[in-house]
């Protein structure tokens, strides 16, 4: 297996997402709002856990196409890695034009845009299902280059992906702005405004979509979001959204030709025998007078869901990083935990009248299981910094979970 970059430049990624709280927190300009902030990071956890199990799958897939049916045996030089990231953002740019045109795609896409903000927390909310659609994508390069290159040249590319997920910058020099996917191009991307909507599907470089007629510039200031929006925090309704939809619609058509077309058709296209659909519609805004979701949230559970959030990332990186010590089983128990912790913030932060109750039995499980595992691997001491942890939220929602009040943050 190739080395996971995403697990190698985890604290640089960290690092740059603090970077730019820090400057937002500062400026007061309420770029970051807790709530959203805490859902995207919850969900970028469980999509890195979700990541190790596609990589797994396609590794083995790519090696076989390549000892197989390779059409060049390059050398490992500057030359042959340039030619792989400019096939990389090459087909990205069409992965990702295909997921805003076509159902099934859009389901796997759509939990990155769910969000109403634009930040480095927001570039992290990636779905459990993308990087397993893109790799049916990727596929042609394993013809050209190993397997052992292609898996991480697209972690990379995504990475720096990151970079343009920021409102902090302003558009960069004409001569950078012509070529480069920047901040500028990809606030468009995200932006809901009419004009903006499906355009700039750019990675690294924005000339793809200057090629092929899908740029536009930022003019008008952009708000974002999706046209039905999930209005919740829960990673797991987010990350289904679009799959319920499509899954409901496929059993309710009498047409065994639109169940399966379906998955396949332009987005929102519905069979005909169905009646209009009654998810939320967020109304027309701009970027003044647009409304984001709000939760009221349990009194008192904000330090909780930090601690737990902080918690959250080492155990993270035992199931990512590619010298983890953990068994696959115990790395799918890990995520499982994982899983828990972000249904418990987002319960938390939506006042959910079992959040209490699921909090008490995550760090019950969430103890025993580390336990286990710290036991095995004789590291009592990361077993006993966990459980005073667990220990302390539990405490923290024993006596200090209250009541509820309405967020106004931002």
């Amino acid at each position: 297996m190739p080395v996971n970059i995403y697990a190698v430049l985890t604290i640089p990624i960290l690092l740059l997402v603090l970077a730019e709280f820090t400057y937002c927190l500062i400026k007061k300009n309420g770029m970051y709002t807790f709530q959203d902030s805490i859902s995207s990071l919850g969900t970028a956890i469980l999509n890195q856990c979700t990541n190790v199990i596609v990589a797994t799958m396609f590794f083995p897939a790519y090696s076989w196409l390549n000892q197989n049916f390779a059409f060049t045996d390059p050398q490992a030089n500057w030359l042959s890695f340039t030619l792989l990231f400019l096939g990389v953002d090459f087909l990205f740019y069409w992965f990702h034009r295909a997921g805003h045109s076509i159902n099934i795609l859009w389901a796997a896409h759509m939990p990155h845009h769910s969000t109403e903000e634009l930040n480095y927390a927001v570039a992290l909310r990636a779905s459990f299902t993308q990087r397993a659609a893109s790799f049916f994508f990727y596929w042609p390069l394993a013809l050209f280059f190993p397997a052992q290159w292609v898996l991480p040249m697209v972690a990379f590319h995504l990475i720096l992906q990151l970079i343009p997920h920021t409102r902090i910058v302003p558009k960069l020099p004409l001569w950078i702005e012509s070529w480069l996917n920047t901040p500028s191009h990809h606030r468009v991307h995200h932006a809901c405004n009419k004009q903006y909507r499906n355009k700039n599907f750019g990675g690294f470089i924005i000339i793809w979509d200057k090629l092929f007629g899908s740029w536009v510039e930022e003019k008008e200031e952009p708000y974002f979001g999706v046209t039905t929006p999930p209005r919740t925090w829960d990673p797991v309704a987010i990350n289904i959204q679009w799959w319920k939809f499509l899954f409901d619609d496929m059993m309710a058509t009498k047409s065994w030709f639109d169940k399966f077309r379906l998955w396949f058709m332009p987005i929102g296209w519905r069979p005909a025998d169905l009646p209009p659909r009654t998810a939320y519609v967020r109304p027309e805004a701009n970027a003044k007078t647009q409304e984001k979701f709000q939760s009221k949230e349990i009194s008192g559970a904000r330090a909780s869901i930090i601690l737990g959030l902080m918690s959250s990332f080492p155990l993270m990186l035992l199931v990512t990083h590619h010298e983890s010590p953990l068994s696959y089983s115990q790395k799918m128990i890990v995520g499982i935990l994982l899983w828990m912790s972000a249904t418990s913030w987002a319960a938390l932060l939506e006042s959910r009248s079992w959040a209490k109750p699921f909090e008490f039995v995550r760090l019950i499980v969430s103890s025993l299981a580390i336990t286990m595992i710290a036991i095995e691997h004789y590291n009592m001491t990361y077993a006993f910094v966990y459980l005073g942890i667990y220990a302390t939220q539990a405490l923290w929602a024993k006596f200090k979970f209250h009541g509820r009040h309405l967020n106004f943050v931002g």
